[in-house]
């Protein structure tokens, strides 16, 4: 599973001050690395259904500066639970998810990678659900979209109770369709931010903007 361009820009602009955190479909770690680097107060469970990115993210996990933070489950977050059996739900602050991308699109004939990028193990409106589940009263939920999907989660999540308080829609250039959404929703009703992002300029560097966001996660910009 690779580290995505658009995964990495999602990641840096999920918020700190969010104690515990709840990531489903980790792959191998990457949001929930990025958000313990930023947050040093967070606590991080992350859920990934695929045994082998589990094992990788946990390795990842192991071998960064904040192990102590980071919990890796091997898991189908339909069957979550973080506890006994019968003991009380938890609750998390904040839920992040880069879920199963290109629903109804074109299969892979690899099973992982239409796990992966499909949603035959975790449909959206099934992700609705479990985010009001599992997020506290005031909690938040963040997650990254294709930029078609964007209108459809938007009209499931408000039906469900989910309200849209943050909009971030992505461009690869100026000269690009947008392609991707990072939405942000809350239980309560807010004033809706809506901002757009262009990744690379003209001339094929990164913009000022992209730049601000990723400088604590790249090495070289």
């Amino acid at each position: 599973m690779k580290v995505c361009t658009d995964s990495c820009l999602f990641g840096a602009l999920v918020p700190a001050g969010m104690n515990k955190v709840l990531d489903i479909g980790t792959g191998t770690g990457l949001l929930s690395l990025m958000l313990a680097q930023k947050d040093p107060l967070a606590k991080i469970d992350a859920v990934e259904i695929d045994e082998a990115a589990a094992e990788q993210a946990k390795n990842n996990f192991a071998s960064s500066p904040w192990a102590d933070r980071l919990n890796i489950f091997n898991a189908d977050i339909l069957n979550f639970e973080t506890g006994p059996p019968d003991s009380v739900i938890e609750k998390y602050d904040c839920i992040i998810s880069n879920p199963p991308f290109f629903e109804d699109d074109l299969r892979s004939s690899e099973q992982k990678k239409n796990i992966a990028k499909h949603d035959t193990s975790l449909s959206l409106t099934e992700l609705i659900k479990i985010a009001e589940a599992l997020l506290t009263k005031d909690g938040s939920f963040a997650l990254l979209l294709p930029y078609h999907r964007v209108n459809y989660f938007i009209e499931e999540a408000t039906r469900s109770g989910m309200h849209l308080t943050r909009q971030i829609l992505v461009r690869q250039t100026a000269g690009h369709d947008l392609f991707r959404g990072i939405l942000f929703f809350r239980r309560m009703k807010s004033h809706l931010e809506n901002t757009e992002i262009i990744i690379k300029d003209h001339d094929g560097k990164y913009t000022a903007e992209f730049t601000a966001a990723l400088k604590d996660y790249y090495l070289y910009l």
